[in-house]
């Protein structure tokens, strides 16, 4: 009997516990949690600009591609990528060792053509000096041949007489005739000679372009950003060698749907972001735009100066943002959107100062404030600042 007394006493004490312990969660649950700090701002609709945002890839505006012009063994490679060069370094060497025996034959042909020149000079001497003595004795011939016409014509001499002396001035006719003729042709091979010579020295000109083509000498400074070739491998003529890329000026080329092009103007400024660079935006400029679209995309190339930055490098990828006028939107402070698994939302205060989270849809971003698509209306007031400390349900102070 005692028992069955002490035992309905321990259920009674436990039914009196438990319903003390309801009461007090039911007054906590009518009680929300009061979080400070919070900052509270009242959503409106302002003007902001609207940007088209385009993605492309830095590339250099000098792009210097180095190739070979002969056939030949490659014996020696100069830099490798990422060495700084400068416009006229050698950067590459082939054997071409038929240029160089071209060249000697040329220089063999010329040596040859001046010394046929000093032969025929010196034959032009001497057929000067043959005329000069042929016109002497044919003045002499015909001076004698005067005056024996005289003679024969007062029967002063006898006609063999006159015959000789008439013989010997029209060989001495001839032979000045022949002496002059002689000289024509000397002169004449002179010019052969001369031309000769002409055309070995150009055969040498030739054949040391085609030897300096051997040396393989970048045009313009910049880094190396390519080689694909090493030393012992066959350099075929046109055959891309290395890639020199002019470090200080560089482009962004951002890929534009065909809609937006017609809002896109040359030297219009343009903010590019690239995150390899730092956090900040690049101001740069509309250089060129290309009118031809890529077949694929249907997008058309937009190049973009970029200001000199040392980090900046070919290949980087980035976003620019193109300015396309004003335009009305609600926006909010990115520090405001609550992420909830897939879900994005926002605490919105009531006039009683209670927090409830309400589920929105974004869209673009304008610096620090999102747009709101919707689930806000204007001016309704929602937590700006300490969101992560408030729930759903929470009082602000």
């Amino acid at each position: 009997m005692k028992s069955k007394i002490a035992i309905l006493t321990a259920l009674t004490m436990i039914a009196v516990l438990a319903v003390s312990c309801g009461k007090k969660q039911d007054a906590a649950a009518e009680k929300p949690p009061v979080v400070t700090g919070a900052r509270v701002e009242k959503v409106a609709v302002s003007q902001v600009e609207e940007v088209y945002q385009a993605t492309g890839t830095v590339k250099s505006k000098t792009v210097t591609m180095l190739s070979s012009k002969v056939m030949g063994t490659v014996t020696a490679i100069r830099a490798r990528e990422g060495d700084r060069v400068r416009a006229g370094q050698g950067l590459i060497e082939v054997d071409n060792r038929d240029a160089a025996a071209q060249l000697q034959k040329a220089q063999a042909g010329l040596r040859e053509a001046q010394e046929g020149l000093n032969e025929v000079e010196q034959s032009i001497s001497a057929a000067q000096s043959a005329k000069n003595a042929a016109e002497a004795n044919r003045r002499l011939a015909a001076s004698t041949y005067n005056r024996y016409q005289s003679l024969i014509e007062r029967k002063s001499v006898s006609p063999q007489e006159f015959d000789e002396v008439k013989a010997k001035h029209q060989i001495a006719e001839a032979e000045a005739d022949r002496a002059d003729k002689m000289l024509q042709m000397m002169g004449a091979k002179k010019s052969q000679m001369q031309a000769r010579i002409d055309q070995a020295k150009a055969g040498i000109s030739s054949a040391q372009v085609f030897a300096g083509y051997a040396r393989i000498v970048t045009p313009a400074g910049g880094i190396v950003s390519s080689r694909s070739v090493e030393v012992g491998s066959t350099a075929m003529p046109g055959q891309q060698l290395m890639i020199i890329e002019d470090d200080s000026r560089y482009r962004f080329e951002a890929a534009v749907e065909e809609s937006q092009l017609g809002k896109i103007r040359l030297g219009g400024p343009v903010k590019v972001r690239i995150d390899a660079v730092g956090t900040g935006l690049l101001q740069g400029t509309v250089s060129e735009i290309v009118p031809a679209a890529d077949p694929a995309s249907r997008s058309f190339t937009v190049k973009i100066d970029l200001p000199a930055r040392q980090a900046l490098r070919s290949g980087l990828y980035g976003v620019a943002g193109f300015g396309m006028g004003q335009k009305n939107a609600m926006t909010v402070p990115q520090q405001a959107i609550v992420q909830r698994g897939q879900l994005t939302g926002v605490y919105v205060v009531d006039n009683n100062k209670i927090a409830r989270l309400r589920l929105i849809r974004t869209g673009k971003s304008f610096g620090d404030r999102i747009e709101i698509l919707s689930g806000l209306n204007d001016g309704e007031s929602i937590v700006v600042e300490g969101a992560g400390n408030v729930n759903d349900g929470s009082r602000l102070q």
